[in-house]
């Protein structure tokens, strides 16, 4: 029996009101994401024929989750109308999606944390009414890094909540924001003002592991989320990935998340698991990244 897997990022799965939501706001900025993996210019209008192909039913949904061996996915809102001109992923997409199956979906909610009060009020909502588990926030596309004063509302209402924060905490492929926008070293300061708050910093903090590995070191609350990067190269020599190879079996080895972010690197649920439960590292050490710390975290 394949041991299971809680992915604890695939935001964005083919269900048909996330491609409905991706084909009416896909951000300009993500565009050039596009380009860099297709090495091609790619219109809106291409992608949004792209996303069509992609659009499954729940059925397959299920099925394709149950053929990788994963029991949760979290799935998360998208919300920087603000800074970028459109939501994403609207939260009631997610929502919709995460209360057919909720034996399946961990929901998080997308806030644009630049309207202030009234995004908080959304926030408690989504969570309080509709059972939301924690926060999803995007510095790059913000366009600010995360000590920024606009964010720490919204760190103080996930503390208040009970919900831990996802964050990109990496490099980007936009070619309008820089990717100094997810340096890791930003989260150590939040986490020094905020130690109460359960930080998951998502890819890692990519290219920049080793400073991610010692912030959560230091942080007993913060985590290292690993989508968005295929398995099979975290032990390809020159990839950067030794520290989390090294510190990760060891002195934060209950702080490591498995993520896919299937979609976004386009490939299957399935080849990705596989890929992790392949990697060197002690059955217990697996275990611990592939399941328990997201089911620890979670509740």
């Amino acid at each position: 029996m394949k041991l299971p897997v809680i992915d604890m990022w695939s935001p964005i799965v083919p269900a048909a009101e996330i491609i409905d939501e991706l084909q009416a706001g896909f951000p300009v900025e993500q565009l050039s994401y596009l380009e860099v993996f297709t090495g091609r210019s790619v219109s809106a209008e291409e992608f949004s024929a792209y996303a069509e192909t992609l659009r499954r039913s729940d059925d397959q949904l299920i099925a394709d989750l149950d053929e990788a061996g994963i029991t949760r996915s979290l799935i998360t809102g998208f919300d920087e109308r603000s800074t970028c001109g459109v939501t994403f992923v609207a939260n009631e997409a997610v929502a919709a999606l995460g209360e057919r199956h909720p034996e399946r979906f961990v929901c998080f909610a997308g806030a644009d944390i630049m309207r202030g009060s009234a995004a908080l009020a959304e926030l408690e909502h989504w969570v309080g009414e509709r059972g939301f588990r924690g926060l999803s926030l995007r510095p790059f596309l913000i366009g600010e890094v995360a000590t920024h004063r606009a964010y720490f509302p919204f760190y103080a209402k996930c503390v208040e909540l009970d919900i831990p924060l996802s964050i990109h905490a990496s490099a980007n492929w936009t070619r309008t924001r820089r990717s100094e926008l997810g340096h890791p070293r930003f989260i150590d300061e939040v986490a020094c003002h905020f130690p109460e708050l359960r930080i998951i910093m998502s890819h890692a903090g990519y290219p920049w592991v080793l400073e991610a590995c010692l912030i959560a070191r230091k942080h007993p609350n913060v985590y290292l989320e690993l989508s968005a990067h295929r398995p099979r190269y975290f032990t390809a020599p020159g990839a950067g990935w030794e520290p989390l190879l090294r510190f990760g079996a060891t002195t934060i080895r209950e702080q490591v998340l498995f993520g896919t972010g299937a979609f976004l690197i386009n490939r299957p649920y399935a080849e990705l698991c596989d890929e992790a439960r392949a990697l060197p590292l002690a059955p217990e050490v697996l275990r611990l990244w592939l399941h328990d710390n997201a089911a620890r975290l979670l509740g």
